[in-house]
């Protein structure tokens, strides 16, 4: 289901990720899911691939790319 705010994104993503990457997944996903007839697999898929264009892992955390 689309989520409303980044509240509502699951906490594996709200734990790990930065407020601006999750803007990034909660956006991305909530397209997918419109454009993919709720398709919760589809969406999550396309969700990482924006969070990845924007934030790549450093170790443990996720930080801005260059």
């Amino acid at each position: 289901m689309p989520y409303l705010s980044n509240e509502d994104l699951p906490m594996s993503v709200r734990a790990h990720l930065p407020e601006h990457a999750q803007d990034i997944f909660r956006a991305a996903f909530n397209s997918a899911w419109d454009r993919y007839g709720g398709r919760d697999d589809v969406a999550r898929r396309i969700a990482w691939a924006a969070v990845k264009r924007h934030y790549h892992k450093l170790g443990k955390d996720w930080v801005p790319s260059d």
